[in-house]
């Protein structure tokens, strides 16, 4: 079984009861619980950003598993989507040259945020008629096309695969298309860092990604924050430095020493997460088979992901979740269409059972039509990083038309944006803020800018 460095010297520093005359300022004495095993870089515990210990021990584990250069983050797939980004760009700059990234446009707000503190543009990628806002079926096709129909070549290809719904983009040939423009692939895989272990894996660097993400907490037992930043393909020579010195400048000096704890013990449960897997898989298959059955309408093709459109069932995806959660079942999100549960190996039979129990006790209902939206591509009138620090207001979405968004008008979940920062706000965004119940949006002060 692999070994476990960071444990291992925690486990170690704890049980020697030490005067702890540094930091954290609880001095190990338990309040919540876990404070005996929440340290800092004291001797011995090496640094996440210029690692030579335990910690690069750790992170040497993970990479063999995975593959491919494998590095630790304690603040989420926010941190590794900033550094991917800012290393990607770093790649190809051009004093002459504004970057500009190409991007399906259910991108995290995450992405929104890279590009304000990175200062790049953005050419988007927009939904089908049959796509929600947060959620595209991406083809080779269109990212093709946003390649050709691009002035400049991006700096890469930016894509959210699985999507929030489930959706998996096919990422071997988007691999292809992007390769044969000499452009790297970078995926936001922050709901798959499973997809490895899978029996055929489907882990975007076994497929062609250059950069990746996985939120291990997401889909593995990882404490809140836990995450990977994958680096192989065209960037497989840089330097662990490198990529260390792009997370450090987003992340914390203090990193947490409970999630890096939490992503070392992953490590030897990725060694038996196949079997476990393989053992699951056939239940949840079962489940999805009964319900789709029963007439529930399910949607995306992620293994470990349940989604369902209730409109068909007749239910929003609010009314349903409500109803689950009075019988004790709560789903990871719900909407006015969808209702969306997240599952792993740590849920056992008796979850599945309850959760085929509690859904197939809804007496189906007559179908909901839901309202159609036309998806147009907002004008951009200034760029993300200047609206982001432009003197802004809050308004209410019925005064915002024609008004420039200044930041992200979402929560999290799903955390994507209707409309992005710097672009004019149109009637068609403001139907779907009122469709979502999105009541305020914040808007660059006309005062500021006219």
């Amino acid at each position: 079984m692999m070994d476990t460095p960071i444990c291992d010297f925690v486990k170690t520093y704890s049980e020697s009861r030490n005067i702890r005359l540094h930091m954290p300022g609880h001095k190990g004495v338990p309040v919540l619980g876990p404070e005996d095993r929440d340290i800092t870089e004291i001797d011995g515990a090496d640094n996440l950003y210029a690692p030579d210990g335990i910690i690069k021990a750790s992170e040497n584990n993970a990479s063999a598993l995975f593959g491919c250069r494998t590095y630790y983050s304690t603040e989420g797939s926010s941190l590794c989507i900033r550094a991917m980004l800012c290393l990607a760009l770093g790649a190809k700059c051009s004093a002459s040259i504004r970057p500009v990234v190409l991007a399906a446009r259910n991108a995290h707000k995450t992405f929104i945020t890279a590009a304000a503190l990175l200062d790049f543009d953005v050419h988007w990628i927009y939904p089908g008629a049959q796509d929600s806002y947060h959620s595209i079926t991406l083809t080779p096709a269109m990212v093709e096309q946003g390649l050709q129909s691009s002035a400049i070549l991006p700096s890469a290809v930016y894509i959210t695969s699985p999507d929030y719904l489930g959706k998996i983009a096919d990422i071997r040939a988007i691999a292809e298309v992007c390769h044969r423009y000499d452009v790297p692939l970078l995926i936001d895989n922050a709901h798959g860092a499973y997809l490895r272990f899978l029996p055929e894996s489907l882990h975007p660097m076994d497929l062609g990604a250059d950069m990746c993400c996985d939120s291990a907490h997401k889909t593995l037992p990882v404490l809140t924050g836990g995450a990977y930043l994958h680096v192989g393909g065209r960037f497989a020579g840089l330097g662990a430095q490198a990529v260390k010195n792009a997370l450090s400048l987003f992340g914390s000096t203090s990193p947490s020493y409970l999630i890096l704890q939490s992503l070392d013990l992953a490590n030897p449960y990725m060694e038996t997460l196949p079997d476990r897997l393989s053992a699951m898989l056939p239940d949840i298959y079962s489940l999805k088979s009964e319900l789709s059955s029963h007439g529930f309408t399910l949607c995306g093709q992620e293994p470990l992901k349940l989604t369902l459109s209730m409109a068909g069932y007749g239910y929003t995806g609010d009314e349903a979740a409500d109803i689950l959660r009075s019988q004790g079942i709560v789903c990871e999100f719900h909407d006015r269409d969808f209702l969306v549960f997240m599952l792993t190996p740590q849920n056992d039979t008796a979850d599945l059972e309850a959760l085929k129990k509690a859904l197939l006790s809804l007496p189906k209902k007559e179908k909901r039509v839901p309202p159609t939206f036309s998806f147009s591509a907002p004008k951009q009138a200034i760029s993300i990083r200047e609206a982001y620090f432009q003197p802004s207001e809050e308004l209410p979405v019925s005064k915002c038309a024609g008004r420039i968004l200044a930041l992200p008008n979402v929560g999290c979940p799903p955390a994507v944006p209707i409309v992005m920062c710097g672009e004019l706000i149109d009637d068609d965004a403001i139907r779907l803020f009122h469709y979502y119940n999105m009541e305020f949006c914040t808007v660059v002060r006309e005062s500021d800018y006219s």
